[in-house]
């Protein structure tokens, strides 16, 4: 077994059942109390005891590592000194996963000064939900291969065409949007990115049903688009030009979806199935204890790599590694959240809330989730390929449809004129 030192060491041996996971957490050194930059954010939170998230990200608390005016230009360590002490303090920073996380990088980078001014604080704020509209039906994992139509009509761009497996659009007040603004180049130099209004007329949300959210008002949906006219000034960049801000963006999401809750980022830690077992008497399943401390050094494991991708977000790379990490979390969020199913035993078999409020429902609802972790945000197969491709160099896919304009491979260029 082992144990973690509070002086920052792992240290490996044997363990009782007493003394297993009674020590102090590992962590790595940070700043010390007396930094004057942690002084500062201590100081500004005794002044906003309970900060709005418009208040946290007017501070610069948000995003701290995104330039000013939005964050504060922070390098990792202020970055990890923020994030700190907002948990000392019992803060948490605003929820709007897919747009602070996928979207909003790319107005940073790209949009204009009219779209920054109009779209950054809102989402920052957390008033103004995101969704990401992206997978289709018909695509696949090849997402380049996409199908959506947006034509250009005047001061307008009529979008036809669905998308699938969009989370949050029940909710969104916002999507970006990748559609196909030219069918006779080949299939990644036609597509554009836009910012739709998801109240439009024309669009229609379909909500997916699924055994997390039995009553279809959960977090995946489908989106239908009929003659929807997305203002011309909702594109982002350059006609044709949208697909590497598509890459951008599902570079972003990786990071997001890998960061420290075994839920794509969020939700539970591995962490808190050892405290909520230490709260409850330990184990006495030698095999169960065993699992749960190897799940741990995983966990910790992936925590020291997500500094990584911290470093890679300040530093404006969120490149392959990103896909190294989330290949890596993902397995470890369902071998959690299996474990966490075997140590409820029978009970877990009711499933969240069966017996009254428990803190093990978030677990019992996370198992019945975990299966979409290797799924969503890039399959673990495509995520195999960019690793292969772009971290270990080895050779590319053939592509058979290489040369050929997209209407060429399609053959659905009639159907969408």
């Amino acid at each position: 077994m082992f144990r973690s030192g509070g002086n920052g060491r792992v240290v490996v041996g044997c363990a009782s059942r007493e003394n297993l996971f009674q020590s102090g957490d590992m962590d790595i050194d940070l700043p010390p109390e007396t930094d004057p930059r942690r002084l500062d954010v201590r100081q500004w939170l005794r002044e906003h005891p309970d900060p709005s998230g418009t208040a946290l990200a007017r501070a610069g608390y948000v995003v701290p590592h995104w330039p000013r005016p939005w964050g504060l230009d922070a390098d990792p360590e202020l970055q990890l000194v923020i994030d700190d002490e907002l948990r000392r303090a019992g803060v948490s920073r605003p929820l709007n996963p897919i747009g602070i996380g996928h979207c909003g990088p790319i107005l940073v980078v790209h949009g204009t000064d009219a779209q920054k001014d109009r779209y950054i604080w809102p989402m920052l704020a957390g008033e103004e939900m995101w969704c990401q509209l992206f997978s289709e039906p018909g695509a696949g994992s090849d997402l380049a291969n996409l199908s959506t139509r947006a034509l250009r009509d005047g001061d307008v761009y009529i979008v036809n065409g669905q998308k699938i497996w969009t989370s949050l659009a029940q909710v969104a007040r916002f999507g970006i949007l990748i559609a196909r603004t030219s069918t006779d180049v080949p299939k990644h130099r036609g597509i554009s990115y836009f910012l739709v209004p998801m109240d439009l007329p024309g669009i229609e949300i379909r909500p997916i049903r699924n055994m997390t959210q039995g009553n279809g008002d959960g977090g995946f949906n489908e989106v239908f688009f009929t003659d929807v006219k997305v203002p011309a000034d909702n594109l982002i960049g350059v006609e044709n030009h949208g697909w590497a801000m598509a890459k951008e963006t599902l570079a972003n999401e990786r990071v997001s979806l890998s960061q420290g809750g075994v839920t794509w980022g969020h939700g539970p830690t591995t962490r808190d199935l050892v405290d909520l077992v230490r709260r409850g008497g330990g184990l006495d399943d030698k095999v169960l204890r065993q699992r749960l401390a190897q799940v741990f050094i995983e966990g910790e494991i992936l925590r020291y790599h997500q500094f990584r991708q911290i470093s890679a977000a300040v530093n404006k790379k969120p490149g392959p590694d990103a896909s190294l990490r989330k290949a890596l979390n993902d397995p470890h969020g369902q071998k959690v959240f299996n474990l966490a199913e075997d140590i409820l035993g029978a009970r877990g078999m009711l499933g969240a809330g069966a017996l009254g409020p428990s803190e093990w429902d978030q677990w019992s609802g996370g198992f019945l989730f975990s299966p979409a972790l290797t799924v969503g945000g890039g399959t673990s197969q495509v995520l195999r390929n960019v690793i292969a491709e772009r971290l270990l160099g080895l050779p590319h896919d053939t592509d058979v449809e290489a040369g050929k304009t997209w209407a060429e491979t399609k053959g659905t260029a009639v159907a969408y004129s």
